[in-house]
């Protein structure tokens, strides 16, 4: 009996030691090729032939998302990545450039999904590179989304002017629109 005990004890370590493992490939993979971005898109209200359609209240939807991209080749290791997860979905992208292969994105978009899986994994298990940095970011937006406080001019700016620090600060431009566009409604002081 005491054999089968430690027949089972060395399985029960090397299962542990390459989950641990696999736990830090997906780091890895993601520091180098992840994207965790916040944008926004313009939603006022819409006059339509027979009504007006109602947009956001500040006229912006955010817009937030989780993202591994890799080529066609490489594909299976965004299915691992979706599979280790439990949520999201691989997308084709279709490229008609000179480069020699489509591209796969491995997508978390749903809120619930980021909150409660994404998030959570990786406070545990921290990024290495200047990713980490906006991840951080992007948690104080999504934890401002969760809130609803992105729901008012307000905190929509708030998150607007985090995101416009976030990868390669390339939404500097949504928020000098959206401060172009809220300039009178700003609390000042």
């Amino acid at each position: 009996m005491a054999r089968s005990e430690n027949a089972s004890r060395a399985d029960n370590q090397q299962e542990s030691l390459a989950k641990s493992e696999f736990v830090g490939w997906v780091v890895g993979f993601v520091d180098g090729e992840g994207c965790f971005s916040i944008n926004f898109l313009r939603q006022p209200d819409r006059k339509e032939k027979t009504r007006t359609r109602r947009g956001y209240t500040t006229g912006y939807q955010i817009f937030h998302e989780f993202a591994v991209t890799q080529g066609m080749s490489s594909k299976k290791a965004l299915e691992s990545i979706r599979d280790f997860f439990g949520v999201g979905g691989l997308y084709l992208n279709t490229r008609y450039d000179n480069h020699n292969e489509h591209l796969y994105r491995y997508v978390v978009r749903k809120r619930a999904d980021l909150l409660q899986t994404i998030i959570p994994f990786f406070e545990r298990h921290e990024l290495r590179t200047k990713k980490r940095s906006d991840f951080k970011k992007f948690v104080r937006c999504m934890h401002t989304i969760e809130k609803g406080k992105h729901l008012k001019v307000k905190g929509l700016i708030s998150v607007a002017h985090i995101a416009s620090t976030m990868n390669r600060k390339k939404n500097g431009k949504i928020l000098a629109r959206i401060l172009r566009d809220h300039a009178s409604n700003i609390p000042r002081g």
